[in-house]
């Protein structure tokens, strides 16, 4: 089993990464009074029954909430639903939420664990690859507002991360690609020779070969727990992580979070804050067709559609939580391995890409 630390002192937690690993859930778990399962209503037919055995099989009591699946769901209404059936539950504040699922589960429980009585415990499960090399760690929490993304929310640290790779057997190709998206961020922004190593082990990633997948999630959790580990709260360093968000989540809320998976958006969002990088004078050509060519060997979207303004996208860069003073806040690479942080992209320049792509 591979354990990551993700090292912030008192609210220090492990990250374990291993097949099989739902049915060791109840034993990781740290000690509670009672715990709230909260799953979707995709994962609670495939393994909610599973887990809450083993929880139950650790000497816990435990309750499952089941919440509607989809990225229109991580919303206050949610929410709401959470608190009453904890409420209900009678949960008290030594109490636990077991988030089971991908990325919205995490976010909305997660949340719902930040502010029911004030700040209870939570442990993450996740069952996508994008929630467990991304979502699941770091603390933040959050629903959507229909202005934006993850507007409304709290950094609140999870107790355990639990992640078992048999699960991504279930998801659809096109989830395991809105995944991928966030692993080749990670290598672009944070190390070079992961990308390589995606590069030269593409057919074993696609087949989720047990030995390389389980690499090459504990690879990117590690990356992530030593980026939140030196910037719990994004003042600084933690900022990388947003490569491909600025105008990702842009293209999300655009679309009213309906067109695009996160990861589909992010990877749009990595071609063309590449392509604002060139335009700067910071990567050349050869940095955009490696991006280019990695992005789209895992059937990922690179160019944005042709039906939204480009006005459209300005001015919902403008309401961006990351903008500062009118200032859209970019992460633009300069090398494979490597970024910084721009305050300097012009409304010209971010103009020109979305209209050349």
């Amino acid at each position: 089993m591979k354990e990551i630390r993700v090292d912030l002192g008192d609210r220090s937690y492990t990250i374990f990464v291993q097949m099989g690993l739902l049915d060791k859930v109840g034993f990781l778990l740290p000690p509670a009074s009672r715990v709230a399962l909260v799953t979707d209503t995709n994962v609670e037919g495939l393994y909610a029954e599973r887990v809450k055995y083993s929880i139950v099989k650790a000497g816990y009591d435990v309750c499952t909430i089941t919440i509607p699946a989809g990225e229109d769901h991580k919303n206050r209404e949610t929410l709401e639903f959470i608190y009453d059936k904890m409420l209900g539950l009678e949960l008290d504040r030594a109490g636990l939420v077991v988030a089971l699922g991908g990325g919205v589960v995490g976010d909305v429980a997660g949340f719902a664990a930040a502010t029911y009585m004030r700040g209870i415990a939570c442990a993450q499960i996740p069952t996508t690859l994008l929630a467990a090399i991304d979502s699941s760690i770091g603390g933040k929490t959050g629903i959507n507002h229909p202005r934006g993304k993850n507007m409304i929310g709290a950094f609140h640290q999870p107790v355990v991360v639990i992640v078992d790779p048999a699960t991504l057997r279930t998801l659809p190709l096109r989830e395991i690609a809105g995944g991928m998206a966030e692993i080749i961020k990670h290598g672009v922004i944070r190390d070079a020779e992961l990308f390589a190593y995606l590069e030269a082990h593409l057919e074993d990633i696609r087949a989720l070969e047990p030995e390389t997948i389980e690499h090459v999630i504990a690879v990117n959790c590690r990356i992530k727990a030593d980026v939140v580990a030196t910037d719990e709260r994004e003042a600084g360093l933690r900022a990388i992580l947003n490569y491909g968000h600025t105008l990702g989540h842009a293209l999300e809320a655009a679309t009213e979070y309906s067109r695009y998976r996160h990861g589909e958006a992010v990877a749009i969002g990595m071609n063309l804050e590449a392509r604002i990088a060139r335009a700067m004078g910071m990567v050349d050509d050869t940095f955009i067709e490696r991006q280019t060519r990695l992005i789209e060997a895992f059937c990922l979207p690179v160019s944005p559609p042709d039906d939204i303004a480009t006005e459209r996208i300005i001015h919902l860069l403008r309401a961006d939580k990351k903008a500062r003073g009118g200032r859209v806040r970019f992460i633009l690479p300069t090398k494979i391995g490597s970024v910084v942080i721009s305050d300097d992209v012009t409304d010209d320049i971010i103009m020109a890409e979305l209209k050349n792509t």
